[in-house]
């Protein structure tokens, strides 16, 4: 499987290499890192200063070159009513989204070893991983550790692993 990382405006090369290390390390999949693509136009909610997350799959799957492939962008993403998303992809789909802007916040969860950017590293590892999970058709796992845990904040981000539960692992397309 190719999984294609398309960098939707300014993505560290940091962030790109965090994606990519964890989805080979994960799936054993072939990962290439897509041209910078600009924010799609129409996707910014003026009223809510967010962008659509949907905007964001549909370019992925568009200009994105693997069987998978996920945006990555440090914009402030939402999903219908919900107030923010970390990330979103569609069951069985061949494109997905994350955003690193709410992966930065702080979290008092009991990591005083780690400095600030070593946790955002492993968040976005964690989210990359958790989106193409979605695109291989797992669903929400009730597993607190799984990567595929739903985690609405960054606290329960950093309580899962960056790994696939026994479960999930077995059912991975």
């Amino acid at each position: 499987m190719l999984v294609d990382v398309v960098p939707v405006g300014d993505v560290s090369a940091r962030v790109k290499r965090q994606a990519s290390t964890a989805l080979r390390s994960v799936y054993d999949c072939d990962v290439t890192i897509h041209d910078s693509q600009s924010v799609p136009s129409g996707a910014h909610d003026e009223k809510r200063d967010q962008y659509r997350a949907e905007e964001f799959i549909e370019l992925a799957g568009r200009v994105g070159s693997g069987e998978k492939n996920i945006a990555i962008t440090p914009k402030d993403l939402f999903y219908r009513r919900r107030n923010y998303v970390f990330g979103l992809a569609y069951l069985d789909g061949n494109g997905s989204v994350i955003s690193t802007y709410r992966l930065q916040t702080s979290s008092d969860g009991g990591f005083s070893n780690q400095s600030a950017s070593e946790i955002f590293s492993d968040r976005v590892r964690k989210e990359v991983v958790h989106e193409i999970g979605h695109t291989l058709g797992l669903e929400h796992c009730d597993n607190k550790r799984c990567v595929m845990n739903f985690s609405p904040t960054v606290r329960e981000v950093d309580v899962k692993e960056e790994n696939l539960c026994g479960t999930c692992q077995r059912n991975v397309l």
